[in-house]
């Protein structure tokens, strides 16, 4: 079973300063000091935020999945792109033959921006109800948290 979820986000801060943490390390250690309900702990396993790089990642909690590693596959800085796919553990363990997230940056009006956050799956025929795992949601409070980081952030 293949399966598509996309969900855009507005957020209160430009796209390049959006981008700027979205393009970098600097996003997974927001996470992890901003919400950390969601995020318990990461590691970075190999490389420095572009193309390759991998992150293992324990969730906060109560979460469904708790523990996978994930790869950067696709930073495009020109397009705003971001992609990353889990690897290891977590979704995969759950079914998951595939677990991708893309974060597509928009310019908007002024100093907003927004995320287009889609996620593609794909799950064997004898976990098709895990699919219920699969939302935008925890991606699109890391958005709006960033947002408004940044915003306060200009404000100082």
């Amino acid at each position: 079973m293949k399966g598509q979820l996309s969900k855009e986000v507005n957020v209160p801060a430009p796209a390049s300063d959006f981008w700027d943490v979205y393009d970098t390390l600097e996003l997974i250690r927001l996470i992890k000091k901003l919400l950390p309900e969601i995020l318990h702990d990461f590691e970075v396993d190999v490389c420095d935020g572009g193309v390759g790089t991998m992150l293992s990642l324990t969730l906060a909690l109560g979460s469904h999945v708790t523990n996978y590693r994930e790869k950067f596959t696709k930073v495009d800085d020109e397009k705003r792109i971001k992609v990353v796919e889990v690897v290891e553990g977590g979704y995969l363990e759950a079914g998951f033959s595939l677990y991708r997230v893309t974060f597509e940056i928009i310019e908007k009006v002024d100093d907003h921006s927004s995320v287009i956050i889609t996620i593609d799956y794909e799950l064997d025929d004898a976990s098709v109800d895990n699919a219920a795992l699969v939302s935008t949601r925890p991606y699109e409070v890391i958005a709006e948290t960033i947002g408004t980081y940044l915003k306060e952030k200009k404000k100082i």
